[in-house]
């Protein structure tokens, strides 16, 4: 969750730099620029504002009226509250995909059992579930907490898991869509449309409320 609130503090420094680079390098050059900069139906003010009249996204997108900037925020925090969502989704996805590069890295070293023809992952499946419908174990039986112990694959936090396509493929497409929001959002912020970035704020709020939990374990 830190992370994720700091990459949204760094896109906004990077929105609020730019907008103030671009705002500055015209001032000086006409005396006609020093006030709101017409851009196509849009206006761009170069301060934080409420005025209506910015440009979103695209040249269509400028809404001028109360009820338009309404729709706006009211959209602004539906897309904010959907990349919560995407990211507690990734988190969740995150759990299976380390378990499944875990026993792809054990099949890849090939870590030797007592059998020797069955896997680590299989003696311990097998071993926990003879103990666990064993009601009354004997004394010389070992105790579920030895048998998870025993055949537990631990590897260091250096260790690379192997490339495995369709966990690593999702993973780039999920990273690209959330990359795809959060600049989306740094150019709503570089409007300096105070509606924007609150809804903004807000729907990020709501959904790390709904959705925050999702992958964290306990």
């Amino acid at each position: 969750m830190a992370k994720l609130s700091s990459h949204h503090l760094t896109l906004l420094a990077l929105a609020l730099f730019f907008r103030s680079s671009l705002a500055h390098s015209s001032n000086g050059m006409d005396s006609s620029m020093d006030g709101p900069m017409s851009l196509a139906q849009g206006n761009m003010l170069p301060y934080l504002h409420f005025t209506p009249g910015d440009t979103l996204w695209f040249q269509g997108w400028v809404p001028a009226s109360g009820g338009a900037m309404f729709g706006t925020c009211i959209a602004l925090v539906f897309l904010a509250v959907v990349e919560r969502w995407l990211a507690g989704v990734r988190r969740c996805v995150e759990v299976g995909w380390r378990l499944r590069a875990k026993r792809a890295l054990e099949a890849k070293v090939g870590l030797p059992t007592k059998s020797g023809s069955r896997s680590p992952s299989s003696v311990d499946e097998k071993a926990v579930d003879e103990q666990d419908s064993s009601t009354s174990p004997s004394p010389s039986s070992p105790s579920l907490p030895s048998l998870r112990n025993r055949y537990r694959v631990s590897f260091s936090p250096r260790t690379i898991p192997p490339f495995i396509p369709s966990v690593d493929i999702s993973r780039g497409v999920l990273q690209a869509v959330q990359s795809v929001f959060g600049y989306l959002f740094m150019l709503a912020v570089m409007t300096f449309q105070v509606g924007f970035i609150l809804s903004i704020v807000v729907g990020l709020g709501i959904g790390e409320c709904l959705f925050g939990r999702w992958g964290v374990g306990l």
